[in-house]
């Protein structure tokens, strides 16, 4: 005999229609209009982002308003934003998904509110924060209340600030003041054809300028990944940024007082590598990618670049070591010959200060022939902003190595986690060069007069330059005075690392007493 079904009370059917409405979000032809657009729902996206079944939302019946302020019929369901955690990867995260379908998206004070909520959570639970943005920014009808609830989100993200990790995924508009909320977090990921930011939009551009342009070029995610820097990870689909958002939250920790996730290591520590002993014998002067050189070091050769598009004189990402989490900057030789630039050094100076705020060791790849020249660097401002990296590296206090591969000139070489900014362990294959410009330009300064006076300046050319190489610029030189620790094979650099990674494992490096300092922003 079948069980008889036990009623329902009538304020649990009360509850369940309340949810039902809140669920619904802008109903169906909203809904529909969004998947047009080629954009999924908020809950789709929460539900393709966290682990299945893992999702705990809060505040779901936050929404009744006045009818002026609220939609049409007085209703905003969920009040535009659905909150909640989750796990991935079966790791706490705290989320919250902006919804198109109610009022565009836009923020009024309730839906700060929530946001906040969230983001106190966050920190007391200390678990990273993942915030997807789609929406059309302030509630006008709302007013100052609407500004005063960005401001509120502002004031936690910098509350949060090295805290925990804060991830920003822009999957459709994000205009005027909402878009400091992402530049204020650790990361940003944008998709392509979909996601827009910026503060002015096309109209007012060209009423304020004269200059035409459309959203892709104007706020795209190709203009934020290559030319402004705003965006850390571009991806062609929704589904691809979420597979990228949960590869990132594998390296890094959930917050600062905890270590990253580590993996059992199924790559030998001591695996050797021919290529790398190639680019080592090669000619200095040839181009090579970076890349190359990372992926001979990391373990299973995997590396998760961050900021892939935009200053590729420098690279920047994840590998791990011996199963650990590692941070690395790398000049790229294949652009600019690897120099610093205004955008390198911004670059690079952020990511740094990203791995020290959460215990992630750095590994620095060094091949750099010093500051990029010319009028627009100068003017642009690379004194102030070079010296952004060169504080981050001094004020970092995790675990540093680094590796000379082939030449380190001039202020470059001290602003890459040289021993004088206190590189922990520092190392330099037996070919590089360490001066303070390149052996060709100093004997053309020095023996300028001695050249031209030669029977064969070519010569004597040569001549002049082996002998700089030795007696000024040689390995041994540095190594002498303790400035590089260890000359090593290039083709065991793997071998290196990851035993001086080992050892440094539990470094402690207490910072002076102090409110804070003052980087030159």
């Amino acid at each position: 005999m079948t069980e008889p079904k036990p009623s329902v009370s009538p304020k649990t059917q009360d509850l369940l229609k309340r949810r039902a409405r809140a669920e619904a979000g802008g109903g169906p032809e909203r809904a529909k209009a969004q998947h047009q657009r080629g954009k999924l729902l908020a809950r789709e996206r929460i539900d393709l982002l966290l682990d299945e079944d893992s999702f705990e939302e809060i505040d779901l019946l936050i929404g009744k308003n006045r009818p002026e302020l609220g939609s049409e019929d007085g209703e905003s369901p969920a009040d535009g934003v659905v909150a909640g955690y989750g796990k991935i990867n079966g790791r706490g995260v705290c989320v919250f998904a902006q919804d198109f379908t109610v009022s565009g998206g836009s923020l009024g004070l309730a839906h700060a509110r929530k946001i906040c909520k969230l983001l106190d959570r966050a920190v007391e639970a200390g678990v990273p924060v993942v915030g997807l943005c789609d929406s059309g920014g302030a509630r006008i009808q709302e007013g100052v209340d609407a500004l005063g609830g960005y401001a509120e989100i502002f004031h936690r993200n910098v509350l949060a600030s090295g805290v925990v990790p804060q991830i920003s995924v822009v999957l459709g508009p994000c205009a005027g003041g909402a878009v400091y909320s992402p530049a204020l977090t650790d990361f940003v990921f944008m998709v392509e054809e979909t996601s827009h930011m910026f503060i002015t939009g096309p109209d007012v551009v060209r009423q304020a300028t004269g200059e035409q342009c459309d959203f892709e070029t104007l706020g795209g995610a190709k203009t934020h990944s290559e030319k402004s820097g705003v965006c850390h990870f571009r991806a062609a689909s929704e589904q691809d940024c979420f597979r990228q958002v949960r590869e990132l939250l594998d390296y890094i920790p959930s917050n600062w007082k905890q270590p990253a996730p580590s993996v059992m290591l199924s790559d030998d520590a001591a695996r050797p590598s021919e290529i790398l002993d190639s680019i080592a014998a090669s000619d200095s002067k040839k181009p090579y990618d970076i890349r190359e050189v990372i992926g001979e070091i990391a373990d299973g050769h995997r590396f998760l670049e961050v900021h892939r598009d935009f200053a590729k004189n420098i690279v920047a990402g994840f590998i791990r070591l011996g199963g650990e989490s590692v941070g690395v900057v790398a000049n790229n030789p294949a652009v600019l010959s690897g120099a610093l630039d205004i955008d390198a050094s911004e670059k690079a100076g952020r990511f740094v200060r990203f791995c020290d705020a959460f215990g992630i060791p750095l590994l620095t790849l060094v091949d750099v022939p010093g500051y990029w020249p010319g009028l627009a660097q100068e003017h642009g401002g690379i004194i102030r902003k070079g010296a952004k990296l060169l504080y981050a590296y001094a004020e970092a206090t995790v675990p540093k190595i680094t590796v000379i591969l082939r030449k380190a000139y001039g202020g470059a070489y001290d602003v890459m986690s040289s021993k004088h900014i206190r590189g922990d362990i520092n190392y330099a294959w037996p070919g590089a060069e360490i001066a303070v410009m390149g052996a060709a330009g100093a004997v053309e300064i020095i023996h300028r007069r001695e050249i031209a006076s030669a029977a064969n300046p070519e010569a004597k050319r040569r001549e002049l330059v082996q002998s700089y190489v030795e007696r000024f610029a040689s390995p041994y030189q540095a190594a002498k005075r303790g400035y590089v620790d260890e000359i090593i094979e290039a083709g065991k650099t793997r071998q290196k690392v990851v035993s001086a990674l080992r050892f440094l494992k539990n470094k402690a490096a207490p910072a002076p007493a102090k409110k804070h300092g003052n980087i030159p922003l």
